[in-house]
């Protein structure tokens, strides 16, 4: 990573590049979605080294393919990231590959139709085998990962990035487990945070990015007619959003850029909404 020095002659800090991430290397889980994937390929074109973690052979090593043929580096690792015995093989690719690693982003989490209280459902129709697993997925599917790889980290410390969202700040009507798995991952970054900067040899920053609403393979059917046309729920969530429009995948790639960066290294414990405004806006 960018490091600072001192001038001896002109008594003053200059500083590098504090922005730049190029031979980081870097670990996605769940790099296989929407967002982990634009993510990923972004940062192959800033010059990182990827880890590319995720529980389907062909979609990771397609997409390790395509960050290759955009001049960028990348290796494959299969893993289900609830999965302890499968993330310690992962590990150790990792160490035999890289020996140290920089950035950890927590990518993979999600939801699924059991965990969601249709309309007309109540909370006595909610599926607990759905609802566990949607826990594990996001909170364990953290944690794990930062367990099993925070050994890899070098004496230098480093990122770990975990991806919350708007619903774990304002719990949103229908998706019950969703909702309570990504609170439970701002309290997992925030104690991470003082952990590691208290009780632990390695200085690792821990934050989290919030994005607000994007469409996704999961959501798509919540917030679009088939027709493209906006459900009554993606028109609530555009009215409540002050830029009126849902984010791109893009649009994250700055924040997650700084929270890898040494541009944030007095950065820790904090959850960064992307969200076009959705967090602030009160509704009048």
């Amino acid at each position: 990573m960018a490091s600072c020095q001192l001038s001896q002659k002109q008594g003053k800090v200059l500083m590098g590049n504090l922005f730049s991430i190029r031979d980081s290397v870097i670990v996605i889980t769940g790099a296989t979605g929407v967002l982990g994937s634009a993510l990923a390929k972004y940062l192959g074109q800033q010059g990182a080294r990827l880890a590319i973690l995720g529980r389907t052979p062909i979609k990771v090593d397609a997409l390790v393919e395509e960050i290759k043929l955009g001049g960028g580096q990348a290796i494959s690792l299969y893993a289900d990231v609830t999965k302890e015995s499968e993330l310690e093989q992962a590990r150790e690719q990792l160490k035999n590959k890289f020996g140290t690693i920089d950035v950890l982003i927590n990518a993979a989490g999600g939801n699924m139709s059991g965990a969601i209280i249709q309309p007309g459902q109540s909370i006595t129709d909610a599926d607990t085998e759905a609802l566990r697993e949607v826990m594990e997925l996001n909170y364990l599917g953290s944690f794990l990962p930062i367990k099993l790889f925070v050994p890899l980290f070098g004496n230098k410390g480093g990122s770990i990035i975990n991806f919350s969202s708007m619903s774990a700040q304002r719990p949103l009507t229908r998706v019950l487990g969703y909702s309570s798995a990504k609170a439970a991952i701002d309290s997992l970054t925030q104690w991470m945070a003082i952990e590691f900067s208290y009780n632990q040899d390695l200085q690792i920053r821990v934050n989290a990015v919030a994005p607000g609403f994007f469409l996704t393979h999961q959501n798509k059917d919540l917030l679009t007619n088939k027709d493209g046309s906006l459900t009554k729920r993606g028109e609530q969530i555009i009215q409540n959003t002050p830029m009126k429009t849902f984010g791109k995948p893009e649009d994250l790639f700055g924040a997650i850029h700084w929270l890898a960066s040494d541009a944030s290294k007095f950065v820790t414990g904090t959850v960064i909404p992307v969200d076009g405004g959705f967090n602030a806006y009160s509704g009048v």
